[in-house]
């Protein structure tokens, strides 16, 4: 039997890829900061704390060697050295990246999102040959390029899978985008304002559909860069129109068709909310792991949804969703609904 080591294990990926591996077969360690399990794992699952800062305690879990690591935490090129230094202890590496990396034609990329103009214009879809950011310690996307780039110039010594993942959903996450329709349909709050025509595009990918390419990606090792997305990169007023089917209430989404960016503060900005598409080229994937989905956005939004609501309860939202409120300018309330009714009422004036 074949032996996996997943980092990050009870991480949102990590749980859901720890059960797809144990039911392919694999015999896996389950690596962790509170060395926790997830109740659905395969009883025959071992775990163990793991601090992935650590290289002693990182050499220890390896052992004599694996057949394969998943990296849900690799963030810097400390954790890059980390496979130099134990590359003849692995037999193959599948490590997570984002779609955040990429760059347009004027080098714009979701670094300078917030700069007047500066939110990217990418191609439609973008392939992994898009350019990049440069890499560097500065922001996410440049330290996520430069990790990408130490592990692919490992070459022959450990073929490494890098999955630049796009919006992640699925439950366990710290910053769920799907919270913005849940919390508006538990509150009772049945009109949203979307800006852009509510026709803002950024690339979904489910747990299961990144879980899946893990488990193709472990049996064809390579050194190699693929995208990660669901089938189809629904539109901002799609996604709610889809929850509102889950939640089983009539929700109405107003857009705002004038070209721009927010009507007024805290009005019509969604975590989704861009003025130009985002959407993942899926056709490498397909191409060299044989890759097809396991699920959809909209099939997959019925777990999301009840983790969601039970996680939330009757608390405020930053403190069931910290990491979430931390993303956001203090000044920026996504359920301020004074603002939005206001608004609504000047436009119906």
């Amino acid at each position: 039997m074949k032996k996996a080591l997943v980092i990050g294990a009870t991480g949102q990926i990590g749980r859901v890829a720890v059960r797809a591996l144990a039911e392919d077969g694999w015999a896996v360690l389950a690596a962790s900061r509170g060395a926790g399990r997830d109740e659905r794992w395969p009883e025959d699952v071992r775990s163990v704390r793991l601090d992935r800062e650590d290289d002693a305690a990182l050499a220890e879990a390896l052992g004599d060697g694996v057949d394969l690591v998943v990296d849900m935490v690799a963030f810097t090129a400390a954790h890059a050295r980390q496979y130099a230094g134990l590359a003849d202890r692995i037999g193959s590496a599948v490590v997570l990246s984002s779609g955040a990396v990429y760059a347009d034609g004027r080098g714009r990329s979701f670094d300078t999102q917030d700069e007047p103009d500066g939110f990217p214009e990418y191609p439609v879809p973008i392939p992994e040959g898009q350019p990049t950011v440069e890499p560097g310690d500065a922001t996410y996307g440049t330290r996520k390029i430069k990790i990408e780039r130490e592990l692919l110039a490992l070459g022959e010594k450990l073929p490494v899978t890098l999955l630049r993942a796009g919006a992640i959903h699925g439950p366990h996450c710290r910053t769920p985008r799907e919270l913005y329709f849940v919390k508006r349909n538990l509150d009772g709050r049945r009109t949203r304002v979307l800006a852009h025509g509510g026709l803002s595009r950024f690339h979904p990918v489910s747990v299961h559909n990144i879980a899946e390419l893990v488990r193709l990606a472990a049996t064809r090792p390579g050194s190699r860069v693929l995208n990660a997305g669901d089938p189809e990169a629904p539109t901002v007023a799609e996604m709610g129109e889809a929850i509102d089917a889950v939640m089983e209430v009539a929700g109405e989404t107003v857009t705002v068709t004038v070209p721009g960016e927010a009507p007024a503060a805290n009005v019509g900005v969604t975590p989704w909310t861009a003025p130009h598409p985002v959407v993942y080229d899926m056709s490498a994937a397909e191409r060299e792991l044989g890759y097809r989905a396991v699920t959809t956005y909209t099939d997959s939004l019925a777990e999301t949804v009840a983790w969601l609501a039970e996680r939330l309860g009757d608390r405020d939202w930053r403190e069931a969703f910290p990491k979430m409120a931390q993303n956001y300018d203090p000044a920026v309330d996504l359920f301020d609904y004074a603002a939005e009714d206001k608004w609504l009422e000047r436009q119906s004036s």
